[in-house]
Parts: C-alpha cells; structure tokens; sequence
C-alpha cells in the first residue's frame, strides 16, 4: 500500500477478484476514506427519526435544465402510498434509489453496497472469506462462469468456463449485477449453495448444481518439463504466491535448456496487477506493460520489472476465452512486443478500473474509472486479446482428455507444427 493523503489510500489489489472474494467485480481499487459535504438546512426531525440533508444543492455538475428532482420525491410518494406491501421501510427505498443511480450506466462492475454489504466487500478484500473458488463475470449481459479455479469446489461439481447461471439459490440472475450474485454465492465454509446452469454449448436444458462453500487455497503457479523439451508454465491465477512460484519455476526449468516456454494462461481470471506487471517483464524488461486509459487519455503507464532474461527463449502464450484481466495485460504485452505467439481463442475482455469510495453512513459506492490498453494501445476492455493462431477446444476434446492447443504450442516450438502461421519470425520482432 502506498499513502497519497490523510483520507486517500491507493490500494493495488486484484485486477479481477476471484467469486471467493468479491466476484468478476475487480480492477485497481483506488480506496477512499468517507466524504462529508455541506448540507443546506441539513435535518429534519420527528417521532420515527431524523431526515438528514433536506434542502441540500445538487452537486454543480447537475444540469438543472435536464434534471427535477421534484419527480424523485413524487416516485417516492407513489412508492409509500401505492405498494402493497408497506413493509418496506424508507431505508431501503433510499438505498434502493442509490443502487439504480449506480446502475444506470450500464456497467456491471460499478455498485453501490449498503453498509453491510460494503462491510462484507471489504472483507472479502482482506482474504477473510470462503466460497465455491469459481470466478464470475458479465458477458452480453449474461451472468457466467469465468472460470472455476483448480482444486475447488467449483471444479469438483464440474462447472466450467461460459456456464451461465441462471439462478442461484432459486433466485434469478436476471438483470443482477456481479457483486449482488457474488453476496448470493458467498458463505460460511460447509455450507451449500445451488447455481442453476445453463451450458450453451450443449443440448441439455439447465441443471442446478449443488456446491459446498470451503476456505480456498491455491497454488497458482505449477510447472514442469515436457517430453519434447519444452518448458510447460501454468498460472492459473496471479496471487499472492505467484512471483514466488514463478520464479521457482524458472530457476528449476532454464538451466535445463528448454528449445522453448509454454506459458499457459487460460482459464486465468486475473489478479494482482503488480504480480502481472512483474512477470511481463520476464521477457519484456523495463519496457511499458499496460497503459491506464481515463476518458480518452493516457494518463499512466506501468513499465516491467523484470530483467528481460527471458526475451531470447522462444515462447507460445496459451489464452481462452476464460483468460481474463491480469491474465490479458501479459499476454498482450508480450504479443505488442513480439516476444510471444498467443494461441488459443479470443480472450474474456476485462480491463477496467474501480474506485472504491466509503460513505459516511457506512455504504459504499464502486465505480469503473479507466480502462487498460495494451502497449501499443489496443483496447482489452469488452474486446478482449485474439490470439496470433486461433485452436478451439471443444467440449468433445475436453471430455476425451485431448488438448489441441497444447498440442499447437508444442509444435509450434519444436517445429512440428502443420501450419506456422502467425508466429514471430524473431524474439524481436514487433506487431
């Protein structure tokens, strides 16, 4: 963490949180102590309680042509009078007005929480938590599995990557933002939740699959060498333990002189941006990693902080559609670069950033601020990477245990390949 003010600290937490912590709800958090702004005849009291902010001025930038507030106060008289259930208590219409203001851009990472959830958003990012271990996201606006992580409960019921969910626990996912579902899925360790799945690719109608929550631990890095003498590298995620075990990695692999690295990336939903920056700097140096992008401008650039020892070694990145995130931030650098042949298919397409900012009241608002480009600024936000050579993995394959993609890295640096298109004709070449 590095302090930038009394009441602001930047936090560089995980680019995508995985649905054991917060959801597909991630991006560089940039944490804010709650604000308290001047209010214009600021309380108004009764027998039930106090009305605080009455008479406030909208902020200036409200334009006061296009916007009356009068109407607000006539819904929320409707609301009172009209619904049926008149348990419905003035709170939860004011969070309620506050969630659909946090909606209305239309971008299923910002959120408002009330208090509790915000507390429980903020736990989850201490890694005080339990869960199914599966990352979630939004897609065509789809609620769907990103990818289930190694060895959890997730991949044990067998979810997979692309698997809608269309309820949980009974409840609809219909119109429900990532961070509402990831509260839904959330829970104690022993405890059962039920996600009805919807396979697309299939032919089944959906099925509910029944998962006990568990405290996750990953090992996010596993490694070993090929037969062909090719030097095999999984990230599965970017955590805490992931320079560590990369570098490990390393250490027992090169001096084995491998004819090349296959770093595989797929089914990576992402994690912490600077694990990220410092293994794109493996190959790339000190070179620019990824640009952060704010209203059509550049406004920073992350350089590697690698030695680049890895530049020389022939290297095929595999990426799918679950490859998302930090997971995208490496994989286009090296393909900006050249440095790599990206196989596979067209990534997830996560790339934005969150404010967090608390509220006096103990809410929480999250907001996408930016974006991340790749080097050579094309945009991973809803584009996603495409790989230099397109290898589908179907269903078909996966159920017979075959691995195409694998199979085209491996021939790719052996030299075995059928078709060599699409890969750098030197370490140095750029795109």
């Amino acid at each position: 963490m590095q302090e930038t003010s009394n009441h602001s600290i930047r936090l560089w937490l995980p680019l995508v949180v995985f649905a054991i912590l917060c959801g597909f709800a991630g991006g560089v958090l940039y944490a804010r102590a709650p604000e308290r702004r001047p209010l214009l005849n600021a309380t108004s009291s009764s027998a039930s309680g106090t009305v605080a902010g009455i008479g406030q001025l909208p902020p200036s930038s409200v334009d006061a042509k296009d916007v009356d507030f009068s109407l607000f106060w006539e819904v929320w008289a409707l609301m009172k009078e009209k619904y049926y259930d008149q348990s419905i208590s003035d709170k939860d219409l004011f969070y309620g007005a506050l969630a659909g203001l946090a909606q209305a851009p239309k971008d299923p990472y910002t959120t408002f929480f009330p208090p509790k959830e915000a507390e429980e958003f903020q736990t989850s990012l201490s890694g005080k938590f339990s869960g199914i271990g599966a990352e979630i996201g939004m897609k065509n606006e789809q609620l769907q599995i990103v990818a289930p992580l190694p060895e959890t409960p997730a991949e044990k019921a067998g979810l997979r990557p692309g698997d809608w969910i269309v309820k949980i626990d009974g409840t609809e996912t219909t119109g429900m933002t990532v961070d509402k579902a990831v509260h839904l899925i959330r829970g104690p360790k022993g405890t059962k939740v039920t996600l009805n799945i919807f396979r697309p690719e299939g032919k089944k109608p959906p099925f509910d699959v029944e998962i006990i929550r568990d405290t996750i631990q990953i090992f996010s890095v596993k490694s070993k060498m090929l037969p062909e003498q090719v030097a095999y590298i999984e990230v599965s995620s970017f955590a805490e333990d992931t320079t560590s075990g990369f570098q490990k990695a390393l250490r027992q692999l090169i001096p084995q002189k491998p004819k090349g690295i296959i770093l595989d990336l797929r089914n990576n939903p992402g994690g912490f941006l600077q694990t990220s920056v410092e293994m794109a700097g493996s190959w790339v140096g000190d070179q620019v990693v990824v640009k952060e992008r704010r209203q059509g401008k550049i406004v920073e650039q992350l350089m590697g902080e690698g030695d680049g020892r890895l530049s020389t070694i022939p290297t095929v990145v595999l990426v799918n559609e679950a490859s998302a995130s930090a997971a995208e931030i490496v994989a286009g650098a090296l393909q900006d670069y050249g440095k790599a042949t990206v196989v596979g298919m067209k990534t997830f397409g996560k790339g934005s950033v969150q404010d967090y900012q608390g509220l006096p009241d103990g809410a929480g608002i999250k907001i996408t601020i930016a974006e991340w480009v790749t080097p050579k600024e094309r945009t991973i936000n809803k584009e996603g990477l495409t790989p230099d050579i397109v290898v589908d993995r179907t269903l078909e394959d996966y159920e017979a245990k075959r691995d195409p993609q694998l199979e085209r890295a491996i021939g790719i640096l052996t030299g075995t390949a059928t078709s060599t298109a699409g890969i750098p004709t030197s370490a140095s070449s750029t795109r």
